[in-house]
C-alpha cells in the first residue's frame, strides 16, 4: 500500500524514519515496559528496517537508528506533525495523537522539529 504512494511519477517524497537501535539498552528497557522480549522487539525493528530498505529504489528514504528511550512518537508531513507518547504499558500507536501545526509563534511544532533533528544528527543512518 505504501509503495504505490511513494512511487507516483513526479511526486517521490522524502521519507525519514527513526527506529530504536535493536542493540541498545533502551530497546531492552522498552521491551520490558511493554511486556515483550528484547529479542522479539529487536527482530521486529530489524524486519522493519529490511522492509524499508526495499523502498530505497522507489523513493528518497533515509532510515536511522537511535539509542535513547523513546518518549514521543512523531509523524511529520510538511508543516503538520502528529504527536503521541510512549510510556510503560502501552505502545505509541495506542496513545492519544495530537495534531501540531506550524504557526508563526507556536513553540510545539518548532520544539518537536528541533528534537527530531537533534536525534537524527546523533543517530546512525542505515538506509
Amino acid at each position: 500500500m505504501l509503495r504505490a504512494c511513494l512511487s507516483m511519477p513526479g511526486r517521490a517524497p522524502k521519507v525519514r524514519v527513526m527506529l530504536l537501535d535493536p542493540d541498545s539498552s533502551a530497546l531492552a528497557q522498552r521491551a520490558s515496559e511493554i511486556g515483550e522480549s528484547a529479542d522479539s522487539l529487536a527482530n521486529g525493528v530489524r524486519l522493519t528496517e529490511a522492509r524499508l530498505r526495499e523502498l530505497s529504489g522507489t523513493c528518497d528514504i533515509q532510515v536511522y537508528r537511535y539509542g535513547m528511550l523513546p518518549t514521543w512518537r512523531v509523524i511529520r508531513t510538511d508543516s503538520i506533525m502528529f504527536v503521541g507518547a510512549f510510556d510503560a504499558g502501552w505502545e505509541g500507536h495506542e496513545s492519544a495523537t495530537y495534531k501540531v501545526m506550524e504557526t508563526p509563534h507556536g513553540p510545539l511544532y518548532r520544539g518537536f522539529r528541533r528534537m527530531t533533528e537533534a536525534i537524527i544528527s546523533s543517530a546512525e543512518r542505515t538506509v
